[in-house]
């Protein structure tokens, strides 16, 4: 026939099938992936678990750096603060005979860096050591705030956020505070009582002080909660002796002078957003000088450490995701094992060891597709909840992480970046720690496997 045939001029073609196409063969990849059902629920399984794992603890790790981010913010550095060269060298101390403007007034100083673009609000601070009288608790810190500014700017509740007045008003008056709840509770004290104190002024002569209570807060930040007393800050650079130069010539001090004002510790600065920091910054330094300190929020210790903490945190979710893989190079190598017939009549009808290498390296895909999104699914689900509903983890560790500038209520952070960077990293990394053992489907000699 072959004769007859090529004497009538037919041409004879080789049989081979269309294999060839990318389509085809992923159609042929996505059925073999349901031949095993177990075995492929296993392979979901494994990756999936990773990937909810990257997911949560990614939410969990960028929650906790917003709330260190906000807690820096609001309660110490603003988005950039100004203090003294020499405040700054003590600062441990919290020294208050170093003036932010020393020999000039800090008013004028606070107007010029309100004609800084993207400069929201610039306020004076005081932070002083008080020792207690008649109280178990022996130490506290007595925070001078302009408190009616303060809560107009700040959430100081960050998980209700809302000015953190449990019961009570703000002081109202010259000789009245608010304090923590924790502080209130040790110290068996309630709205009503006076807090007998004293402390060290600007010129070292002991101030005895005892101003009423007339509220009790809940910051959510226990640092505050337990050692801070907040007073009007006029009354309390009056009791400290944190006077200023008026400018009016007179020898005798201190002078009565409408001009005069009192000295501050700090200015803290507000910005309309976080990314001005750095232009504000430069622009206070030059205009201050080196007499001034101006630090930003990113300065800040612990914000630096979380910085630095994120890629040790990306290569732990690597490590999670490759000991996930392992589960699918296994399954790949037993499917190899299992299909070996299979894989030499692929190759007897045509298929080349590219396309034989590409149907298991696509079957490989889909479980880590299929895996991770699963994944992703339900850490986002978990994260969307706990990013409206806080995790106490002052009710999980107590008062380890005391020490940090962070809430005691962390939200998670719920962020489409997060769910798709672990869906391509569990569908890049399984792909990729499947490929050697995809490979080895190339090797099997159809005739061989064909004699098994």
């Amino acid at each position: 026939m072959a004769n007859n045939n090529k004497q009538s001029g037919i041409p004879v073609k080789s049989v081979r099938f269309g294999f060839q196409g990318t389509g085809t063969l992923i159609k042929i990849a996505f059925r073999n992936i349901w031949r095993n059902k177990r075995r492929t629920l296993f392979c979901f399984t494994a990756v999936g678990i990773a990937v909810f794992f990257i997911v949560v603890y990614s939410s969990m790790i960028e929650g906790m750096i917003k709330s260190i981010n906000e807690t820096v913010q609001i309660y110490e550095l603003g988005h950039v603060r100004v203090v003294s060269s020499q405040y700054e060298a003590e600062s441990e101390f919290m020294p208050v005979q170093y003036p932010v403007a020393d020999g000039k007034s800090w008013k004028q100083m606070a107007h010029d860096i309100y004609q800084i673009p993207g400069v929201r609000a610039v306020m004076p601070r005081i932070t002083a050591m008080a020792t207690l009288q008649e109280s178990t608790i022996k130490h506290a810190v007595l925070w001078g705030l302009d408190i009616e500014k303060e809560i107009a700017i700040n959430n100081f509740n960050m998980t209700n956020r809302n000015d953190g007045l449990l019961e009570g008003s703000w002081p109202s008056n010259a000789n009245e505070c608010v304090v923590g709840h924790v502080f209130a509770k040790k110290s068996g004290l309630t709205i009503g009582d006076r807090v007998s104190l004293k402390t060290i002024s600007a010129n070292f002569s002991e101030r005895f002080w005892s101003p009423q209570i007339t509220g009790i807060i809940n910051f959510d930040y226990i640092k505050i909660d337990e050692q801070y007393i907040i007073v009007d800050i006029e009354r309390l650079q009056r009791l400290l002796s944190l006077d200023e130069d008026c400018g009016c010539g007179r020898s005798e001090a201190p002078c009565d002078c409408v001009n005069r004002s009192r000295g501050t510790q700090s200015l803290v600065i507000y910005a309309d957003d976080e990314t001005q920091s750095a232009d504000i910054a430069f622009a206070v330094q030059n205009m201050l000088g080196e007499d001034s300190v101006v630090t930003m929020w990113q300065d800040n210790y612990w914000v630096a450490v979380m910085r630095m903490v994120g890629p040790v945190y990306s290569v732990m979710f690597l490590v999670f995701l490759i000991v996930a893989s392992f589960l699918i190079i296994n399954t790949v190598v037993m499917i190899i094992h299992e299909r070996i017939k299979e894989i030499g009549m692929m190759g007897c009808l045509g298929m080349t060891r590219a396309e034989i290498v590409k149907v298991f390296f696509f079957e490989s895909i889909f479980m880590a597709a299929f895996g991770a999104l699963a994944g992703v699914i339900l850490g986002g689900l978990i994260a969307g909840f706990f990013s409206q509903n806080p995790i106490r983890m002052g009710d999980l560790y107590g008062n380890t992480f005391s020490e940090m500038p962070m809430s005691q209520s962390i939200f998670l952070a719920f962020s489409p970046f997060i769910l798709l960077r672990a869906w391509i990293m569990g569908v890049v990394v399984a792909s990729i720690f499947t490929l050697i053992p995809s490979l080895k489907s190339a090797f099997v000699e159809p005739v061989e496997a064909l004699r098994r």
